[in-house]
């Protein structure tokens, strides 16, 4: 989860009530918060990003549903490719699922390129695998911007 508009810490407590309070999910780890420059569009405000770890009876696409849920309560709005927004929440690992649809990719394609994802997933899984079985912390190793999500704190 991601967030750099308003207060950010308000938006990420908000999405896991949210969260918490759907009869399927149930939030089992979150980690501390990451602060990171923005990709791609560059001309707005630092992130905050956490990662939490579910247990869920949902399917991949249910999951996504909620999680789309969340982010247009929250007022997400998407006018600029990885632009300014309230929240953003991506799966980045469904179990050892592998999924490749229109809609969902997981695991989530741009994972191993980016330490604000890698920092609070691996925090809360350090043991995390990919499908295949390769360590999702062997994708530390081939960032360019390794120290690019730098934690500054818990959620609470």
């Amino acid at each position: 989860m991601g967030s750099n508009i308003g207060d950010r810490r308000a938006y990420l407590r908000a999405a896991i009530k949210i969260l918490k309070n759907h009869k399927d999910i149930e939030i089992r780890n979150i980690s501390g918060i990451y602060e990171a420059e923005p990709e791609g569009y560059v001309s707005q405000r630092k992130f905050y990003n956490i990662a939490i770890e579910v247990e869920t009876t949902l399917s991949p696409m249910e999951l996504l549903r909620a999680c789309q849920f969340v982010e247009e309560f929250l007022k997400r709005k998407r006018k600029i490719k990885w632009g300014p927004r309230t929240i953003d929440i991506d799966i980045l690992l469904y179990g050892s699922q592998e999924i490749k649809g229109k809609e969902l990719v997981i695991p989530h394609p741009l994972m191993c390129q980016r330490a604000f994802m890698l920092m609070p997933l691996l925090e809360i899984a350090p043991d995390a695998k990919f499908p295949s079985g390769l360590p999702v912390s062997s994708c530390l190793d081939s960032l360019s911007t390794p120290f690019n999500a730098i934690r500054i704190g818990n959620l609470e």
